[in-house]
């Protein structure tokens, strides 16, 4: 099954049973969120998806933005967590030993950009899930990390979700205006 099918599935599944929107759009933010596991999950593109389903079939936007917040900063957590205890040794860990490219461009961003680094790294792929392990591996300052952290959870998932609840607005507006 392709990255598309997957995040339509979700999407299908969200639609067809709303009382699992939040826990699934936590276990989405988490996971794309999480070091190693990020590469595997298309979450973004189900979160935007599920964000069409918002306005379009009255899911309430505040439970699932918290819940896809608390699960993008957990997830960040965990990668810094990870980082912070095992440090030189993550390079050995898959995917990292066979991609060890990831971690370095990761450890420059943070090395450059500081704290605002976890702030800016949630918005770019491959960087949302290393940038934590790097914080973590370089022993940024805890509390500095998890402020950056939680901010940036609750600015990314709302703008996940906010612009699939554009795409359906506009999508309908070209509907009703063909």
């Amino acid at each position: 099954m392709t990255v598309e099918g997957i995040a339509t599935a979700v999407v299908d599944f969200v639609r067809e049973h709303q009382a699992w929107t939040s826990p699934i759009v936590f276990a989405l933010a988490f996971a794309e969120s999480l070091a190693f596991i990020s590469l595997l999950v298309p979450a973004w593109s189900a979160l935007v998806g599920i964000g069409t389903l918002i306005a379009a079939s009255g899911i309430s936007f505040w439970p699932v933005w918290l819940a896809g917040s608390i699960g993008a900063a957990l997830g960040d957590w965990v990668s810094y967590s990870v980082g912070y205890r095992f440090k030189d040794h993550v390079v050995e860990m898959w995917p990292l030993s066979r991609n060890p490219e990831l971690l370095v461009r990761a450890e420059k961003f943070v090395a450059r950009w500081g704290v605002p680094s976890i702030f800016i790294g949630r918005f770019f792929g491959p960087l949302r899930a290393f940038v934590p392990l790097a914080a973590g591996i370089f022993e940024m300052p805890y509390w500095y990390f998890q402020l950056a952290n939680f901010s940036s959870a609750l600015v990314w998932c709302a703008t996940l979700l906010l612009v699939g609840d554009i795409i359906s607005e506009i999508a309908e507006w070209i509907w009703k205006a063909i």
